[in-house]
Order: C-alpha cells, then structure tokens, then sequence
C-alpha cells in the first residue's frame, strides 16, 4: 500500500500527539558538587535560633513526575559531621549529652510512602533512624526545578522541611525539644 507525502505526514503528527510514557528515573543527590544541603535549627535557652548543617551524607532517589506517589527516597547522614560554626558546642552537642555521636555515628531516612499533594507539593512519610532509634517522620517538600545542566546531564531539585520531638529518640533539648530540619536536594540522573 502507498502512502503518500501528506499522508507520512499526517501519520508522524499523529504518532508524535501521542502521550510517551515516562518511568521514574535514578537520581544521586549531589552532594559532591555542593548542590544538596541539611542543615536544622533548634531555640536556644528559649530565646534565638542556634543553626547548623550535616557536611557529610548521600543519598538517592527515584522520581516519576507522572506518578509521584511511585517515588523513593533514602538518605544517609554522617552524624559527626555536625557543623554549628562554634567548636566547643560541636563537640558537646555530639556527646552522650545531645547526639551520643561515637555509639551512633549514623542517621538515616528511608521513605515508605508519598502523598502527591499537586502543584509540585508531596508530603513523604518515612523511617528515621537516629540515635538508634526509629520512627516515623514526615517531610513537607517542594520540587523546586529541573531540566538539563551545562554538562549533559538531567537533574531534579526539592526542598523539605520537618520537626523532630527529640525526646522521641531519646535525647532532651530543652526548653522545646524540637529540632527543625530543612532539606535542600538537587539530584543527577544515572
């Protein structure tokens, strides 16, 4: 059977109408670029904020922007990476006082569902380890771009936030024992 030149055409303009299935995608958060951070606050004595950031963790995640509940995340955080740019309260916040950093050196979230809330919000529901504890956590989060990068690759940005109740893991941080953290993820895609 022929077709001709206006029918090839109209043939390619239907087929390139139809929807294209994309699948979740692998991500690496970069963390090696300086394009990821983790960084929390808590009040301090009641009266201002002391904050701070994790310098070292990894993690990585599956994204599908047409089925975002499908999506997975896994963080992993190096506890004694702590950084509240004053040493001496670095050092006591590790201790068996605050972070008991030496007996877990490690935290880490792995998610177990998330609720695509539209318009870009999702609240992920997950495990948190710390302290050798775990308990649920829910994060708020945000995407906050993608698109492809300068050197070829794709990548993925998100923001989170979440409380921690302290006493939850063992470990009193008066006068709230609340921690605040806030999550800032950009990813490459594998």
């Amino acid at each position: 059977m022929y077709i001709g030149t206006t029918g090839r055409g109209i043939i390619l303009t239907v087929l390139m109408s139809l929807p294209i299935a994309v699948e979740a995608a692998d991500y690496i958060i970069d963390t090696k670029g300086g394009h990821a951070a983790i960084t929390f606050k808590y009040k301090h004595i009641g009266i201002s904020w002391l904050t701070g950031h994790f310098k070292t963790f990894s993690g990585n995640f599956s994204y599908d922007e047409n089925d975002v509940s499908a999506s997975k995340i896994q963080v992993d955080i190096d506890v004694t990476s702590l950084d509240s740019n004053h040493a001496e309260r670095d050092k006591h916040l590790r201790s068996d006082d605050y972070l008991d950093a030496k007996k877990f050196p490690r935290a880490r979230f792995v998610s177990t569902r998330i609720v695509d809330l539209g318009s870009g919000q999702a609240t992920i529901f997950g495990d948190f380890t710390f302290r050798g504890v775990t308990r649920e956590v829910k994060i708020d989060a945000s995407i906050t771009g993608a698109g492809k990068d300068p050197w070829g690759g794709y990548r993925v940005g998100f923001e989170g936030t979440t409380t921690l109740d302290t006493r939850s893991f063992n470990m009193k941080m008066p006068p709230t024992n609340e921690i605040e953290l806030a999550l800032f993820i950009e990813g490459i895609r594998q």
